[in-house]
């Protein structure tokens, strides 16, 4: 493979940059379309980045944004180690321009395995370790609590994109749900609503999460959002009547 570099653009949820990369961070960047995503990247060396766009600002500007970043390389589920979180900030307004998880399986050869565990008991929901709830919130967890749904951190913060290569919001928190359902996977959409997503829908977990195609045969819920079975009468996220 070739290690030439190459000037492309990268999106974000809240811009562009314009960077010189390789063709390993091309191919990362390629979720299936025309246009390539910053966040499966990660970071790029500042002195590759020529220009940037912030979305807020609505101006292009020479050179980097500001690359924050931390190194946890904490075991974040079973052969799925998080080495770096970071994100990419306009140096003017401040906002974020992506944001990028970047991870390591300790063996290449298997597969990657459930969560790791940090707090929970059967049939209720523990909150996450944030700083406070919003009503809407708050009211969310109280539906997945009567429908028998238990949560607990798991790989928060990873961009979750669906099979058009559209960033949807990021992985709030993985749950296990009593009965067909079994695992879940809610997610913060970019409107700040949550929904939940049956595990079966996800094609690919690693530096983002990649949904499959909705298949026809099934309904979603216009309550949560969440995908049912086609002969479900009841929404098997909240309970609500389909």
């Amino acid at each position: 493979m070739s290690n030439d570099l190459r000037l492309k653009k990268l999106r974000g949820s809240g811009g562009y940059i314009m960077a010189s990369v390789t063709d390993d961070q091309q191919r990362k960047g390629n979720l299936g379309g025309p246009d390539l995503f910053l966040a499966p990247v990660g970071r790029i060396d500042v002195d590759r980045i020529s220009k940037y766009f912030c979305n807020t600002c609505e101006k292009d500007y020479e050179g980097s944004p500001k690359i924050d970043y931390e190194t946890p390389n904490e075991i974040v589920a079973d052969n799925l180690v998080l080495l770096e979180k970071g994100q990419y900030v306009c140096t003017t307004c401040g906002s974020i321009l992506s944001e990028y998880r970047n991870f390591s399986k300790p063996n290449e050869s298997a597969e990657v395995g459930l969560a790791k565990q940090q707090s929970f008991t059967s049939q209720n929901i523990v909150e996450p370790s944030v700083p406070s709830y919003t009503p809407s919130q708050a009211s969310y967890q109280s539906e997945l609590a009567s429908s028998g749904v238990t949560t607990f951190n798991s790989i928060t913060g990873i961009s979750v994109y669906d099979s058009e290569a559209r960033k949807i919001g990021i992985v709030k928190q993985i749950g296990i749900q009593t009965g067909q359902a079994g695992v879940v996977l809610i997610v913060t959409k970019n409107d700040g609503s949550d929904v939940a997503i049956k595990w079966d829908e996800i094609k690919k977990i690693g530096e983002i999460v990649l949904l499959g195609r909705i298949e026809s045969n099934t309904t979603k819920c216009d309550g949560c959002g969440y995908v049912n079975n086609p002969d479900s009468k009841f929404c098997e996220s909240c309970g609500k009547k389909t």
